[in-house]
């Protein structure tokens, strides 16, 4: 039975992701768009920490994985939703290739939860990347104005990630975590054996 004595700080970190949601949520309602991207910005900050901190005290988990994972989708879309409110423009100029972007990402998650009835938590690289580019652009175009050089690298470096993502989903015949790439998929021990059965 899970109580709160079996989260770790970790985990905690992606707790506070989640929580925050509705707070930005409510500063974007109301117009306060510096509120808004500082508080983003925390979000941002805490997902860089809890995964240092799972690996340097060596807690890692499936479970905290997952958690970090939706902590991770839930504050991406929480940034796409203040930037298209406060950088309408931008998003109705530009909404083909976002959308070019946006719907493999879908595919990809539809993809997994057909397969393994949750989404993935592979944590690559490219996945850590990616999530820095848009950390990047998104805080950069809230505290600034839209940088078209960051919103180019982060839309390559986004669909790279997701072709990845689904060719792991494939490679992959169970539910697996902290997979660093496709390379080391290969030699991943895990699939081997998963395979065999």
């Amino acid at each position: 039975m899970l109580t709160f004595k079996n989260y770790n700080i970790a985990d905690w970190f992606s707790f506070y992701r989640i929580a925050a949601a509705p707070f930005i949520l409510g500063f974007i309602w109301f117009d306060q768009q510096l509120i808004c991207a500082s508080l983003l910005a925390v979000s941002y900050a805490t997902d860089a920490i809890d995964g240092f901190l799972a690996r340097k005290l060596k807690i890692t988990s499936p479970r905290g994985s997952q958690l970090d994972s939706f902590g991770d989708q839930i504050t991406l879309v929480v940034g796409l939703i203040a930037l298209f409110y406060f950088e309408k423009e931008f998003i109705i100029k530009n909404v083909l290739l976002i959308a070019i972007a946006f719907v493999p990402y879908i595919i990809q998650m539809l993809i997994a939860y057909f397969k393994y009835g949750k989404a993935t938590a592979f944590h690559t690289y490219l996945a850590k990347l990616s999530a820095v580019m848009q950390s990047a652009f998104i805080l950069y175009a809230l505290f600034f104005d839209p940088n078209y050089i960051l919103f180019y690298i982060m839309i390559g470096i986004g669909l790279l990630e997701t072709f990845e993502e689904i060719t792991l989903i494939f490679m992959y015949p169970h539910w697996a975590s902290d997979v660093k790439g496709i390379y080391w998929a290969y030699r991943d021990k895990r699939r081997l054996k998963k395979s065999n059965l």
